[in-house]
């Protein structure tokens, strides 16, 4: 069995990229497929939060990369959901702790016990971020509908056509899907938002999902709960649709205009 690796990432920071990661993770692992959840962001360390396994982080990857752990030490079980896993990030070592020998053999082992591999990259294209996106079957390209989040995304895009392990070695480049997130059909309206047609034709990367602005992904960070788990929230299903389209489906997308998102909000009592 090889896992199949796909990195959820951005190039500006605070678009939602762990959340996303947390939820797609997650989405996974209920629909049947064991799942790990890698994250890249050495220094900092949020997947633990989202994930709500903070307190039982002992071990992580630059120890498993350092050989100072396994990964049957390093790995954590998901509580809630069966079949789901976390590799935490370092919060004390430096990102040049992760080299890609190392972070090729983790992976290496990995595949040989899961299905999928999802890598939070942190924002940019520093080395923990070049790193995640190395060895990339396909990429979530994460970004907010303004025009900084979206001309980064695009500087992120030629990273994933030239400076990964497919590129380099001239094989079938990595695949791309396009998820845009905190989306508001009235401000796109207002014209205070880019539209989906503006970032599809800035970015021409098929779209994957939009994921609504709403409250209850905030609320679900906060509480450690990865927001897909909140299957009444309009953020909630629209990631459990984003799932089912990765996986081959063919799914209608909800949440992206002002009169379906207002009857909604009615129906079920706003967010």
């Amino acid at each position: 069995m090889v896992a199949k690796i796909v990195v959820v990432t951005s190039g500006k920071g605070g678009v939602g990229k762990t959340t996303s990661s947390a939820a797609i993770g997650t989405g996974f692992a209920l629909r049947g497929l064991k799942t790990v959840i890698i994250d890249f962001d050495v220094g900092l360390r949020n997947l633990d939060l989202v994930m709500n396994c903070e307190r039982r982080v002992v071990y992580d990857l630059i120890n498993v990369i350092n050989e100072e752990a396994t990964l049957s030490q390093a790995l954590i079980k998901d509580k809630r959901t069966d079949g789901l896993y976390i590799l935490p990030a370092s919060q004390t070592r430096d990102k040049d702790a992760l080299t890609v020998e190392g972070v090729q053999r983790v992976l290496d082992e990995l595949s040989g016990v899961f299905d999928i591999i999802v890598c939070d990259s942190p924002a940019g294209i520093e080395k923990g971020a070049l790193t995640a996106m190395y060895f990339a079957d396909e990429a979530i390209i994460v970004t907010n509908p303004e025009v900084s989040s979206v001309r980064d995304s695009d500087r992120i895009l030629g990273i994933l056509q030239s400076k990964t392990k497919r590129a380099a070695e001239g094989r079938e480049p990595v695949k791309e899907h396009l998820l845009i997130t905190r989306y508001s059909p009235e401000r796109v309206k207002k014209g205070e938002m880019l539209s989906i047609q503006d970032i599809e034709e800035i970015l021409a990367v098929p779209l994957l999902g939009v994921i609504p602005e709403s409250k209850s992904v905030l609320k679900a960070s906060n509480q450690g709960l990865p927001v897909i788990l909140d299957s009444v929230s309009v953020a909630g299903q629209a990631y459990g649709d984003a799932v089912d389209r990765f996986l081959g489906q063919e799914v209608e997308h909800r949440f992206i205009n002002p009169s379906r998102m207002a009857i909604f909000k009615r129906m079920f009592g706003g967010e």
